[in-house]
């Protein structure tokens, strides 16, 4: 039973050119840039700072994103040297197959499946409620959800699903269109946001800069809530200080998850060794300008004890505390556009995740089947449009949202470590982009993917390990026994 066996660059590209298989290259630079600002610039960017700031690092959440957006460049970096060598679908499971082997590349791919289900459906559910929100805001009262018997029925997310599913469906390419005009409307609405907010700012909310280290209030559930390092070594759950900005940063690292997402996108590219590390690296600037800016507003116009007394703490509570009202309903429409585009970047990246592991038999082979009209994997698409409705739609997905952040970062540690084993196999291998400065990005950026990871709730660790335990059952009874490498390597062995 050879569970790290690998699979070769070659044979990787050959399958990615199999009739019946293949995706059109049609994204541009500008399509991949605005892709990944359209992934990481959602409603969040109302709210994640605010929350953050409030309950974790204080002011001195700007440097929570600082240190969150240089974790993922250091990993992103990784995902650009693997996207140029290897420019197919299916991101780190794609480069974890080609370097460590085939379990450690299911439980990626296992992870990556995670992430983007969950992010699309938990993203989907609050797409419903902003809807209902500025429906309220605009004094129209539509609920966001109603009853069937004993089902709650969540409308919204069956709606926006369903929507962007078909289009989809009808070709990489529209989508990106439609996806460049919403993105650059949320862009509008955000930077409208951003200057007005800072009109209401005053120096002294600034200061202290780094509240001192103070307990955290006592719960029944604080075990949960805690941080699973602090956990381990023993220590008090503790809010603001330096542990504030570390677990800040674990939380705000939610914001840059998409771009692992745009990496998926490497078969559908022209030009992929070009065009992928400028669209990825130009979408993640973007996006750390923009949640850095709203952060200082936000922690600017009020105290960060003042946001602390909310309940839910976001931009809107910031302008309701300086009596700018009005500014609700702008954030409401922004939230509402923002999130529309993730929604859509999520289900394309979850579908291509499905068809490349279907490809290498670890998933049902007709999960890789593409349209012959729109060369996209149409019942992959469909498929996942359905799981991640029926979650937003039916379920209290939401309580789940912190699982999105440990699947990326275990895929981020694998591709950073994956980047010094394939220099190590290929030396032959000469990728338009390389990571500079040898193996000290790739290790630098394993450390730190790793400490975020274990900054997580505790909670989240022990969902992380029940869904990594029914992967790995699935695997044993599926995946091993249909892999296409083994089924190819038993058909030579015939031979023989």
């Amino acid at each position: 039973m050879n569970l790290f066996r690998t699979k070769s660059i070659e044979h990787s590209l050959a399958d990615a050119d199999e009739p019946g298989r293949r995706l059109k290259r049609s994204l541009s630079t500008w399509d991949l840039m605005i892709m990944g600002i359209a992934v990481a610039v959602g409603a969040g960017i109302f709210s994640v700072g605010a929350e953050a700031a409030a309950n974790h690092a204080g002011p001195a959440v700007s440097i929570s994103f600082i240190l969150a957006a240089v974790t993922c460049a250091l990993a992103i970096m990784c995902y650009a040297e693997f996207a140029t060598a290897i420019p197919v679908t299916g991101s780190a499971y794609v480069f974890t197959y080609a370097t460590v082997g085939e379990l450690l590349a299911w439980i990626i791919g296992w992870n990556l499946i995670l992430e983007l289900l969950m992010a699309a459906s938990v993203i989907a559910k609050y797409w419903g409620i902003y809807l209902s929100n500025f429906f309220e805001a605009v004094n129209l009262d539509v609920p966001s959800h109603f009853g069937i018997g004993p089902l709650t029925v969540y409308w919204g997310p069956l709606v926006v699903v369903s929507v962007f599913t078909f289009i989809l469906v009808m070709g990489t390419k529209l989508a990106a269109r439609i996806n460049n005009v919403f993105t650059l409307i949320k862009i509008s609405i955000v930077l409208f946001v951003i200057v007005v907010g800072f009109f209401y700012v005053k120096a002294e909310n600034y200061r202290p800069f780094v509240p001192p280290s103070q307990p955290a209030p006592a719960t029944e559930t604080a075990w949960q809530a805690q941080p699973f390092l602090s956990l381990l070594t023993g220590a008090e759950p503790s809010m603001y200080g330096f542990v504030g900005i570390i677990s800040g940063a674990a939380l705000v690292f939610f914001a840059f998850i998409g771009f692992d997402v745009v990496a998926t996108s490497a078969e559908e590219v022209k030009n992929p060794s070009k065009t992928l590390p400028r669209g990825i690296f130009a979408g993640l600037a973007v996006t750390t300008v923009l949640y850095i800016l709203v952060t200082l507003a936000v922690t600017g116009m009020v105290s960060y004890s003042d946001l602390a007394q909310a309940d839910d703490p976001s931009l809107s509570t910031a302008f309701a505390l300086v009596g700018a009202d009005w500014a609700v309903v702008v954030i409401s429409l922004g939230s509402l556009i923002g999130l529309t585009t993730v929604i859509m970047v999520l289900l394309m990246g979850l579908a291509r995740v499905l068809m490349a592991m279907s490809r290498d038999g670890l998933l049902p082979n007709a999960l890789s089947r593409t349209s012959d009209k729109h060369s996209t994997p149409a019942r992959t698409q469909i498929l996942s449009g359905v799981f991640v409705a029926v979650l937003a739609g039916f379920t209290p997905v939401e309580l789940l949202s912190e699982m999105i952040n440990i699947g990326t970062l275990s895929a981020f540690v694998m591709v950073s470590i994956g980047i010094l084993v394939l220099r190590h196999k290929r030396p032959d291998l000469k990728p338009a982009f390389k990571v500079p400065f040898g193996p000290v990005i790739p290790i630098l950026s394993t450390l730190l993917c790793i400490y975020l990871m274990l900054n997580l709730a505790t909670l989240t660790w022990v969902f992380f390990a029940i869904w990594l335990a029914i992967g790995l059952v699935f695997y044993f009874s599926y995946g091993h026994w249909n892999s296409r490498l083994r089924r190819e390597g038993l058909a030579a062995n015939r031979k023989v």
